[in-house]
């Protein structure tokens, strides 16, 4: 017959919602004995938080992110690169990662975004490390440009990615799937975007390495028309 003390640690541990195996296995008994011991335990269930409640630890983009964009009331800390030359790396193509606090971790997501045309062309869902890699993963994550990512507010980060994705659907193109786990992170997203699109207002395909160029512009055609967008292709090698 099991001890007195033995029951009230195994009810504890349900209670704090260990599963009986968990249970079982630091208290050195079979399962069969904690499922006897805390039938009818009532178990705590943590409360969920929604990731745009988790502590923000950082908000990061890249340099020339507002490059042939117009900005409504552009808020003073909404900064980017000094110069802003036609077409520079970064520009039309920007990279934004956000940083949260979660179960004594750090969770990341990142965005790529085509701010001339496609919207959110890929995405990092939701990923959770150790806090003390955070700064290895944003480097790494940010490895491709030249110049380094700029602290941005969240806002600036929310109208940016939530503005794109708005305007790429209406020239007929939807995110990422992997936008939709990392979206939450944002916060919620009041529209409209302070942020006009496109370059200097007109869309502007640019051909990525896994762009199939026939079939954007032919969606490019059917939305807005052969003369009302400007495009960048590389050209096929025979």
């Amino acid at each position: 017959m099991e001890s007195k003390e033995l029951k009230e640690r195994a009810q504890a541990l349900r209670s704090a919602g260990k599963t009986p195996k968990q249970i079982a296995r630091e208290l050195n008994v079979t399962r069969a004995v904690v499922t006897r011991l805390v039938r009818g335990v009532d178990v705590v269930r943590p409360v969920r938080v929604h990731p745009s409640e988790l502590p923000l630890l950082g908000c990061w983009i890249t340099q020339q992110w507002s490059n042939g964009l117009s900005i409504v009331d552009q808020p003073a800390d909404w900064v980017d690169a000094k110069k802003l030359p036609k077409m520079a790396m970064g520009a039309g193509l920007v990279s934004v990662m956000i940083a949260r606090a979660e179960n004594n971790g750090v969770t990341t997501c990142g965005f790529l975004v085509d701010t001339y045309c496609l919207g959110v062309k890929n995405a990092l869902p939701p990923i959770t490390s150790e806090p003390e890699v955070m700064t290895d993963t944003v480097a790494e994550f940010f490895a491709a440009y030249e110049a380094e990512p700029l602290q941005a507010p969240l806002d600036l980060a929310r109208h940016l990615i939530f503005g794109a994705v708005d305007y790429a659907r209406g020239l007929g193109f939807d995110p990422h799937r992997d936008f939709y786990s990392a979206a939450p992170y944002l916060g919620a997203w009041e529209p409209p975007s302070r942020i006009a699109f496109g370059l200097n207002g007109k869309p502007h395909f640019q051909q990525g390495p896994h762009d199939n160029p026939e079939r954007i512009m032919r969606t490019l055609d059917r939305t807005v028309g052969r003369d009302n967008y400007h495009f960048t292709i590389v050209p096929t090698m025979f």
